[in-house]
């Protein structure tokens, strides 16, 4: 157990109090960055990105159906690969279901990973998901994105999370790389709009396990990070509750 306090109820409410004016700020601060968000320019989407979907061919407009909104998750699951990333996999069971709310919101909403399409929605029958799920693969869209590194894009000088890359975001010795983010689009008179990405602990709020474990006990009490596996494979890894 980490090092913690002791004390009657009235100091914990006195003490939860102040912590109160705290989470307010935030909270506070919050809803100001999410107005800044809202603000970022828009760039138009002038290139011809292709996807393959459960109903054929799609191009990037194609998949916002009647909505005007589109938020994507890039999901790390590359060509050849058997499985979706665990930490990925975490994050999507926070998201399955609640995009339907979503989807009755004006915004659509779907995940896109460079593997085929045969692998992705096999392993989403594995899952147990529902969400849709498209593959860039035939396209630069995961690039021009900045989720999907190779030798060739690195050498050319690409970029995460807005800045140049460095060696522990992309390891040259485990190259291609595929990286998690997230992307907001906008259809307006025809035109494609990028509006907004995300990546790396920009994901954060959007990965419902870590909002639990901020309000737990101990935490997120990461450690080596081996701690969680994908939802079927616990019992079946060996994995301790401690």
């Amino acid at each position: 157990m980490t090092e913690h306090t002791t004390g009657t109820a009235e100091e914990h409410r006195q003490a939860r109090l102040a912590l109160l004016d705290a989470e307010k700020d935030l909270t506070r601060r919050g809803d100001e960055v999410a107005r800044r968000r809202r603000q970022l320019p828009w760039v138009a989407i002038d290139k011809d990105y292709r996807f393959d979907t459960e109903e054929g061919e799609a191009t990037l407009a194609g998949l916002f159906g009647d909505r005007s909104q589109l938020l994507v998750y890039h999901f790390m699951f590359g060509p050849g690969w058997e499985a979706g990333c665990p930490s990925c996999s975490s994050l999507a069971d926070g998201f399955d279901e609640t995009y339907v709310h979503l989807q009755n919101h004006d915004v659509a909403f779907l995940a896109v990973s460079r593997g085929p399409l045969e692998d992705l929605l096999a392993y989403r029958k594995r899952m147990g998901w529902s969400f849709p799920w498209v593959s860039s693969g035939r396209s630069d869209f995961n690039f021009d994105f900045e989720v999907s590194f190779t030798e060739e894009s690195v050498a050319r000088g690409g970029s995460y999370n807005f800045r140049p890359l460095e060696g522990w975001q992309v390891d040259p010795g485990h190259l291609p790389y595929e990286g998690p983010g997230m992307s907001a689009f906008a259809l307006e008179n025809g035109v494609v709009y990028h509006t907004y990405s995300a990546y790396a602990r920009g994901l954060d709020a959007l990965w419902t396990m870590w909002q639990w474990l901020d309000r737990a006990p101990l935490g997120r009490n990461e450690g080596d990070m081996s701690w969680f596996h994908r939802h079927d494979e616990y019992g079946v890894a060996g994995t301790s509750r401690r």
